[in-house]
């Protein structure tokens, strides 16, 4: 007892002659650490999705299927100050990443791993349509995308499990919809949901916007789904994001069919799918396209437009030694590919 008083005396005794220097260093590391407002996008890179990507019988692929990323960082000062200087680093707002104010890197943080879910499935549903294989929904959860700002203070967060509407259930979102229409504007409703496996309700109320009635939720609908033959994944828990959507149903597909569609080339790609084969739009394609060039990849796959015109401007900027093909659909991607030749 007597060695460790002297240690507690000791600790006090040298806490009292240097409580300047400690509350200064506190103080540095607070404000050092503390998360600012910006996300930093800081460099391009690729991961081999076929390695993601495991299907019982599965076809051998020549070449490779590759998700084009960006890495991104939430600022704090030392990294804020690191992107006015170093010309590769490029600050966001954080508001750039949010639909509100009001939302923090936990919203986002959990928005991108639906969304990585959604992406998943929506891949699966494309390539299994277009292989003739067999994809089989056996049921529906439907998650909170986003809380409008009226109505933040109801307790909804972005993550929670939506399981009924005035006690009735539904299948998908189009359901959802018109059920909410059925109602008046200023009709009260419950609505039950799942969080951490807790039942709650939260009672809102029916407003109308833009023509539209409403009660200030963006809903996404995950499906539970059993296919033939059977596929898995293995993805990261911090992996999140759509993104990867296009490439990934590209992978699945090629696993699924005789004909090699890669031909033996590296294929990076970037893109989103939806559920009926649209390849949508990505941010950060100049950072995915030089993380294509990186891997020494024969073809960039990016969505048609704006981000097709952007990826030509970086490689004629730089002069990269890649082929970019730009598309609009799932069916359409796989035709340009089966044609492609050096």
């Amino acid at each position: 007892m007597k060695r460790i008083k002297r240690i507690k005396n000791a600790i006090m005794q040298f806490v009292d002659e240097n409580i300047k220097e400690l509350l200064f260093i506190f103080g540095a590391y607070i404000v050092l650490s503390t998360p600012l407002p910006y996300y930093i996008l800081v460099s391009g890179g690729t991961i081999e999705v076929d390695n993601r990507v495991e299907i019982k019988e599965e076809y051998d692929t020549e070449g490779s299927f590759n998700l084009a990323y960006v890495d991104q960082l939430q600022a704090t000062l030392p990294t804020y100050l690191l992107s006015k200087v170093i010309d590769s680093w490029t600050l966001y707002k954080m508001e750039d990443f949010t639909y509100d104010s009001e939302e923090d890197a936990k919203d986002v943080d959990v928005r991108d791993k639906i969304d990585l879910d959604s992406a998943i499935q929506n891949a699966v549903i494309n390539a299994y349509r277009e292989s003739g294989k067999e994809f089989v929904i056996k049921n529906t959860h439907h998650y909170v995308y986003y809380v409008d700002e009226p109505i933040k203070d109801k307790g909804l967060e972005v993550g929670d499990e939506i399981v009924s509407i005035n006690g009735k259930e539904f299948a998908n979102i189009t359901e959802f919809k018109e059920e909410i229409s059925k109602l008046e504007v200023g009709d009260k409703v419950t609505l039950k949901y799942i969080r951490k496996g807790k039942e709650k309700i939260v009672y809102l109320k029916v407003r109308e916007e833009n023509n539209s009635k409403i009660l200030g939720l963006m809903v996404v609908t995950i499906y539970d789904y059993e296919t033939i033959p059977e596929i898995s994944f293995k993805f990261g828990k911090k992996e999140g994001g759509s993104s990867g959507g296009l490439t990934l149903a590209l992978a699945i597909y090629n696993k699924l069919v005789e004909e090699d569609i890669t031909h033996g080339y590296t294929i990076v790609g970037t893109g989103t799918i939806d559920e009926n084969g649209v390849v949508g739009p990505i941010g950060g394609v100049k950072y995915k396209l030089k993380g294509a060039v990186k891997k020494k990849a024969d073809i960039f796959l990016v969505p048609n437009g704006e981000n097709y015109q952007e990826a030509i401007k970086e490689k004629e900027k730089h002069n990269y030694k890649i082929d970019i093909i730009g598309v609009d659909t799932f069916s359409d991607a796989i035709k340009k590919l089966e044609e492609y030749s050096k």
